[in-house]
């Protein structure tokens, strides 16, 4: 895997230590539910299932 490809995990990486950062996670903990899940848990797994696509996509396609 070249160098340019190893930098977009880290900047996967480092974003999604942004994102499940305590602050940013206690705005989705709130009441209220979204097709029947809390917001809490939706937020959560929605990150993490796009952050996966994201991997998968660039480990796919930019394989050597």
């Amino acid at each position: 895997m070249k160098k340019r490809h190893e930098q977009k995990l880290i900047i996967l990486s480092i974003g999604m230590l942004l994102l499940f950062n305590i602050p940013l996670l206690w705005v989705f903990n709130i009441d209220g539910a979204l097709f029947g899940i809390p917001y809490f848990y939706f937020y959560i797994f929605s990150v993490w299932l796009v952050s996966i696509v994201i991997s998968y996509i660039i480990l796919n396609r930019f394989y050597e």
